[in-house]
């Protein structure tokens, strides 16, 4: 026969408390404090950050992809991509072949083209008009394909930024 003292309910009601260096035999330690996925609220090493709270959620998502993935960002830099290639290519390129012809052909470079004037000074000379037409393809691009596409990005994200002020 149980007595009242002997039941299951009084001995969970009259457990001594819990003393982690002398368990009482055959019992297992109580549950950790904090679950494994959360850490306590203490900070346990010092070079640990603080913990974050979350960030609330956004309550509504963007008509537009971010600026970054939009197409006529990827547009804008394949244009100024080539606009700078086609500009650095024509400056190096003839600066390369003027290079090229001194060094395996300096036969060519020493004869005269006219009134004593070696091939190899007038193609040296010829480089600062090419450089100014390389300078002005590059203007002439930007004004025309480059500069468009910016002002439409532009535009766009100025009419965003007002949509997102008057919410």
């Amino acid at each position: 026969m149980q007595d009242a003292f002997s039941s299951p309910e009084h001995q969970r009601r009259h457990q001594p408390p819990y003393d982690p260096l002398h368990p009482p035999p055959h019992s297992s330690p109580p549950p950790h404090p904090f679950p494994h996925h959360t850490s306590p609220a203490h900070l346990t090493y010092p070079w640990q950050p603080q913990p974050q709270p979350p960030e609330p959620e956004r309550k509504r998502q963007p008509r537009h992809h971010a600026l970054g993935r939009h197409s006529d960002i990827r547009v804008l830099r394949g244009a100024y991509r080539r606009q700078r290639r086609v500009a650095t290519l024509t400056a190096l390129g003839y600066f390369t072949l003027f290079l090229f012809l001194s060094a395996f052909a300096p036969g060519l470079m020493a004869s005269e083209v006219s009134g004593g004037l070696p091939t190899g000074l007038l193609l040296g000379l010829l480089q600062v008009p090419v450089t100014c037409l390389a300078i002005g393809l590059y203007e002439y691009t930007a004004r025309r394909r480059v500069d468009p596409i910016a002002d439409r990005i532009r535009r766009q994200t100025q009419l965003d930024a007002k949509r997102e002020a008057a919410r």
